[in-house]
């Protein structure tokens, strides 16, 4: 594969950029690239350098919200970082994805990246201006390209910063979870169409999409071929409508670019920094990476924020103020970009400096212990800290069970009742709305964060606002009594329930819940979102052999695996567990009819049941540290 390079742009004195160098990949498509060099006189310099690589769908001469820093707060274009990357000595690439801005080809969500970064990288290998060493790093999709790419071992890959992103598995977290559909792959197709090529070269194609009412339709889910916002641009259609409807876990999602899980044993210990934050949509998938990647001879750090998707300078998300050592920067090092120049200096430029930073397996913020104030801007102040570790979850920790009662209480105690359940009817025609989460992508129809549990007009779907989510008959709330001492959770959440519903498919739901105490500043209390999962009952035997529940099946017990997180709660507060059976818009409402994923137009009501006694001991178990 060959491909000519563009003449030099002197941009400064010292540094050249060869703009849209068309990289041929294997199946002809050519690849938009730009390549960073330092110069001197205007002409590129032609000494061997390590080289830093970013493959992107957002625009590679674009600028990436997220690079910035609390002592520069305004982001930095692509050229301005690869600017100051070259003059650290190394030649910088940025390339667009297959179909996306300058690129040829056609684009497909995540299912061309590892062929097309392997591919980029053999060429990028073989340049005489490259010494052998390639590092990459991303943030989000920019994350996926490179799990994708190391998936196949390409040559001169030396290491990796996965920053939010790099699917373990996205049948399991990212494109689906627990067996539900996540709908920010809806509002992502929606909002990345009208960037396509197809939307850029035809103004009337984009003029149609934006005229779509993107709330309306979510009024009108599930989508279908042709009935769909998205239907301007046939290929991200029917990308999305192929995510959505394929609902076993079979070959389809056993890909590269989909499914690293599958990959670890054979793929090379390359030197990785996984990143990612509790209230982002990938904590599972890091966490999974990490502990699949994990081996003797593979350096590997781990750092888990408490951050929405990539927001590491900041410290506020959602309606939550986390605290001045909510960010990376002046906690984990001085800032993002400065964490990286160590990591790539140690594992690019072979540096044998004392880093004590990179030394550090695990660095984790834990949630909590704010106080629980309103500030002056209006937020609540949870607060937190930063902690290390040398592994994931903590080693000092253990699980701890709390049992769900009949009369709505969360002890440690196992009910002795010989039989209780508690039943509800989930209507799909009236989900229990999204407030918040481990969120992303999700504009204009929802967001992530912290916020208390109760309805508001700003967010999608809310009837009652001013009403607690725990007034709601199809709501069930279980909570500790007042706690006598700090509760600090940091590791896996499991929620394992016994139900029965006269559905031939449901979902459950749970939510983990901080219930701060009745304040001055808040008289209700607050009742803060932790983390949450969802279950789809038709999987309750496995992800690859879905079944329809039979009229006479009975009890069955099934396990709810919201994120993993890392939370004080605080003496005096309520450990709290909502169960439902939706949480939309995050996840698709399951139309309780049985029929194939993503396809029915009607709907019936459930009687859903949660099973309570001595037999059926549904619970909550939560991975705890010493206080």
């Amino acid at each position: 594969m060959t491909a000519d390079l563009t003449p030099p742009i002197a941009l400064t004195a010292d540094v050249v950029v060869h703009r849209d160098v068309m990289i041929p990949m294997r199946d002809g498509v050519r690849l938009a690239t730009d390549i960073y060099r330092p110069a001197g006189d205007g002409e590129a310099a032609h000494d061997p350098l390590p080289v830093i690589f970013e493959r992107t769908p957002y625009d590679k001469a674009g600028t990436p919200r997220t690079e910035l820093s609390l002592r520069d707060p305004v982001p930095a274009s692509r050229e301005a970082l690869a600017i100051r990357l070259v003059r650290e000595g190394y030649v910088v690439i940025w390339q667009d994805c297959r179909g996306r801005y300058r690129s040829e080809g056609t684009f497909t969500k995540y299912l061309n990246e590892g062929e097309d970064g392997y591919d980029s990288m053999v060429w990028i290998e073989a340049q005489p201006w490259n010494n052998g060493r390639i590092g990459t790093m991303g943030l989000s999709y920019d994350a996926h390209t490179q799990m994708a790419m190391a998936c196949l071992n390409p040559p001169g890959l030396a290491c990796m910063a996965v920053d939010s992103g790099g699917f373990s598995n996205a049948f399991t977290c990212g494109i689906r979870q627990g067996g539900a559909f996540e709908l920010k792959q809806a509002t992502w197709a929606y909002n990345r169409a009208k960037e396509a090529p197809l939307a850029q070269n035809n103004p009337l194609i984009r003029a149609a999409i934006e005229a779509e009412d993107l709330h309306g339709w979510f009024g009108k889910m599930p989508w279908t071929k042709g009935r769909s916002p998205v239907k301007w641009d046939p290929d991200y259609e029917t990308y999305l409508l192929d995510q959505w409807q394929n609902g076993t876990f079979d070959d389809f999602w056993k890909k590269v670019g989909i499914w690293a899980a599958g990959y670890y044993e054979q793929m090379d210990t390359v030197p990785t920094i996984l990143m990612s934050s509790w209230y982002d949509a990938y904590v599972h998938t890091t966490l999974e990476n990490y502990q699949g990647l994990k081996k003797p001879d593979r350096p590997l750090i781990l750092i888990m924020g408490c951050w929405t998707h990539g927001n590491r300078s900041q410290r506020v998300f959602g309606d939550v103020d986390f605290g001045p050592a909510a960010p990376f920067d002046g906690q984990v090092d001085e800032d993002w970009l400065s964490f990286r120049m160590r990591w790539f200096k140690r594992w690019l430029k072979a540096s044998q400096e004392p880093e004590p930073l990179l030394d550090t397996a695990v660095h984790y913020f834990l949630m909590g212990g704010g106080g629980g104030a309103k500030t002056p801007e209006g937020h609540m102040l949870h607060g937190g800290e930063w902690r290390k570790s040398t592994d994931w979850p903590p080693p000092e920790g253990k699980p701890v069970r709390y049992f769900m009662h009949g009369d709505m209480q969360l002890s440690q105690m196992e009910p002795t009742e010989a039989e209780r359940h508690i039943a509800y009817d989930f209507d799909p025609r009236d989900p229990v709305p999204t407030i918040g989460g481990s969120l992303t992508s999700g504009e204009p129809i929802f967001s992530g964060g912290g916020f208390d549990q109760v309805e508001r007009e700003d967010f999608y779907g809310c009837t009652n606002p001013g009403m607690p989510l725990s007034a709601r008959k199809d709501v069930l709330s279980f909570q500790t009594e007042p706690l006598e001492a700090d509760v600090i959770v940091a590791g896996p959440i499991t929620v394992r329930l016994h139900v029965s519903t006269d559905a031939p498919d449901t979902d459950f739901t749970a939510k983990l819940v901080d219930v701060y105490p009745p304040s001055e500043d808040y008289p209700r209390g607050y009742a803060l979102n932790i983390t949450d999962g969802i279950f789809r009952l038709r999987y309750r035997h496995s992800f690859e052999k879905p079944a329809l529940v039979g009229p006479d099946e009975g009890v069955m017990e099934i396990e709810i695996t919201p994120f993993a997180t890392a939370n004080r709660f605080c003496k005096g507060h309520r450990i709290r567990v909502d169960i439902s059976s939706s949480n939309f818009p995050k996840y698709d409402v399951n139309p309780n009819t049985g029929e194939p994923e993503g396809t029915s137009r009607i709907t019936n009501i459930a009687r859903n049941r949660v099973h309570l006694d001595a037999t059926h001991l549904s619970h909550i178990e939560l991975y705890c540290l010493p206080s």
